[in-house]
């Protein structure tokens, strides 16, 4: 399993595979079900190479959210999904309210709100029973 982006113009999907490709980084590509394609990218990137991913990301998205807003039939829908992966590895999409997602995508990258989602997923699947503060197994 490995950073998935996902995408809503093949454009802007296009640029972004090709803005990996040129650091050395292979991705894949695959329909989203509900819309849309993601592209996933490995896991093990080197620190420097993820931070660049996501920068490019992060700009994309600001391009791909005006295109949206820009065009009729986008604006009369209205969705967000963040990617959870569960405890046995499965990934899902969780929808959530837009208005929610633009005030993560404002403080975190999408590759931190993956592992936010994932946590509480991982959480509900594995509740720990007692006080928070203790320690637990490993």
């Amino acid at each position: 399993m490995g950073f998935e982006y996902l995408f809503f113009n093949a454009a802007l999907r296009d640029r972004f595979v090709d803005f990996a490709s040129a650091r050395g980084i292979a991705g894949t590509t695959r329909p989203d079900p509900i819309a849309g394609c993601v592209v996933e990218l490995p896991d093990g990137l080197a620190a420097e190479q993820l931070e660049a991913v996501e920068a490019e990301y992060e700009s994309i998205m600001d391009e791909q959210m005006l295109l949206a807003e820009a065009d009729e039939e986008w604006v009369s829908h209205h969705a967000a999904g963040i990617t959870v992966t569960l405890a046995d590895g499965t990934t899902r999409v969780v929808r959530i309210p837009p208005p929610m997602a633009r005030r993560l995508l404002d403080h975190f990258t999408p590759g931190e709100i993956h592992e936010i989602a994932s946590a509480i997923a991982q959480g509900i699947e594995n509740p720990v029973d007692g006080p928070l503060c203790r320690k637990l197994p490993e």
